[in-house]
């Protein structure tokens, strides 16, 4: 792992981005709108979540009633982590989220732990989850009386990560446009199993909603698997914090981070809760329990022959979600890479599409190696456990930038009485998911830790060998000749660095020789 380029006289702490020059004028362009920026929050938490995590969060819940609690609590705390990521986002207006903001705050191992983490577990994993539960719900109709082969439903996640890899590579519009444009056919999706719901109640199908049978527990109240359901519930509501990867991206960030942030986040909670509500006047706990596809299941049993159309609307939304979720994390390796935590290539874009198209296939790579495990429901824990963790190491830091910068400008200023609420509620799924899953927690700060020696022999040593950065830069030199890059313009130029040095025309030369 190189060194990235670095401000003059800084410490690891100052870690910058490349030279500004060095792509000629080729930099990232900003054409995420209001729209779109609502399409990125709601299409990246609305992915397989609400597919899925149903039969989680009630299996750990214990109950029909607490299972709406658990979703509607865990939506209030993503509202009130949103507020404190939408007064981070303007204060730190930078891509990367809470990576550049632990980074900053903490200083760079923290924030590399963080990005450390996310490149190994959480977005891949993330990625991993949406995909194979797009391939579940389109091989589904096919294998009615069975489970789907496992080869067919890798094979078929991968097909689903390899076209929009190309697509976010080709187009930010292009990519802008699919997300649109799936997120629309989500909602759609979502909004005929609401109506489906309130038709079941108008017609008294309401048995599982009667506070008398909604708390009839199935099994015994346990505070470990409470927290285990909101760790579920968690997942569901995983991506609220997307929008703050691609800041600068965004037209008017300002003004449009925070306007997004609390449009986006209602309106899924919304949608959530009376999804669920929907769910329990067609199917008992028992065959909700019983479901891998609990929307299938559902429309099954409501809409007779045309309930071929909820699988194709939830594989749709499946196959947005993770659009989504490529194009967002791709900028969270690009701003790692450009703070000189990952090697400098992925902090290239296309000379002439200006779309960062090495760290897309990086997080393409990463993704397809994680479809090798096949256990949905760990890869959720381990997702919803260290979301959580850096979440609240991220809140945390608001806290910290408030105590050393009072007098920072903050276009944005809650009430410190939200980091705080977040904060306790972070600290109770903490201690009782690790209290409850020992094993899953613990293998996920395993490999958390293991970042600690990547940094200090990747970033920290600044002094390598000569053999290991001719290695390095002879390989940055064949990623550029190969996908077309270069570095975009964000910083002052520095001139010691040979691997800048080439215009457009002479990289696009090369790509022949």
């Amino acid at each position: 792992m190189e060194d990235g380029p670095r401000r003059r006289g800084g410490s690891e702490k100052g870690l910058a981005g490349p030279d500004k020059s060095g792509g000629g004028g080729v930099a990232l362009k900003k054409e995420i709108g209001l729209m779109s920026a609502c399409g990125i929050i709601v299409g990246n938490i609305i992915g397989s979540g609400i597919f899925v995590s149903p039969k989680g969060v009630l299996e750990n819940a214990g109950s029909v009633g607490l299972a709406l609690i658990v979703w509607i609590v865990t939506g209030l705390i993503t509202a009130v982590g949103a507020l404190c990521y939408a007064e981070l986002g303007v204060t730190i207006p930078k891509s990367g989220g809470d990576y550049s903001y632990v980074k900053d705050i903490f200083g760079g191992l923290a924030g590399f732990l963080r990005l450390w983490i996310a490149l190994l577990v959480i977005y891949p994993t993330n990625q991993a989850v949406i995909a194979l539960t797009f391939s579940n719900y389109i091989l589904q109709p096919i294998f009615p009386t069975c489970f789907p082969p496992e080869t067919g439903l890798r094979l078929l996640a991968g097909i689903c990560l390899l076209l929009l890899t190309w697509v976010n590579c080709a187009s930010v519009r292009w990519a802008t446009r699919v997300q649109d444009v799936f997120t629309a056919g989500k909602l759609l999706a979502l909004g005929l199993i609401i109506v489906m719901g309130v038709v079941q109640i108008c017609k008294g199908e309401y048995f599982w909603l009667e506070p008398k049978h909604a708390f009839e527990f199935f099994q015994t109240p346990d505070v470990g698997l409470v927290a285990l359901a909101f760790l579920q519930g968690s997942f569901a509501y995983g991506g609220w914090n997307f929008l703050n990867y691609v800041t600068e991206e965004l037209v008017d960030p300002y003004k449009n981070l925070p306007r997004a942030i609390f449009i986006s986040i209602p309106l899924v909670t919304f949608v959530y809760v009376f999804a669920n509500v929907a769910y329990v006047t067609a199917m008992s706990p028992q065959e909700l329990l019983a479901s891998n596809a609990v929307a299938v299941t559902f429309g099954e049993k409501l809409l007779g022959v045309m309930a071929w159309i909820m699988p194709i609307s939830v594989a749709l939304s499946t196959f947005g979600g993770v659009n989504g979720s490529l194009f967002t994390s791709s900028r969270l390796f690009f701003a790692g890479a450009r703070e000189g935590h990952l090697p400098r290539v992925l902090a290239m874009i296309h000379v002439r599409r200006c779309t960062p198209i090495p760290a897309l296939l990086f997080t393409c790579l990463s993704t397809l190696l994680m479809l090798v495990t096949s256990d949905i429901y760990t890869l959720i824990n381990y997702v919803g456990f260290i979301n959580y963790l850096f979440y609240g190491v991220t809140v945390a830091g608001q806290v910290v930038l408030r105590w050393q910068e009072p007098e920072r400008h903050r276009p944005i200023k809650v009430n410190l009485f939200f980091p705080i609420i977040y904060l306790l509620f972070w600290a109770f799924l903490l201690v009782f998911s690790l209290w409850s899953e020992p094993v899953v927690c613990g293998i996920g700060l395993a490999i958390m830790l293991t970042g600690i020696p990547v940094y200090f022999l990747g970033v920290h040593w600044e002094h390598k060998p000569p053999a290991i950065n001719t290695l390095v830069d002879a390989i940055t030199r064949a990623g550029q000749k190969l996908c077309l890059v270069v570095y975009p313009e964000t910083a002052a130029r520095e001139p010691e660095d040979d691997l800048i040095k080439d215009s457009k025309e002479e990289l696009e030369s090369k790509v022949w020789t």
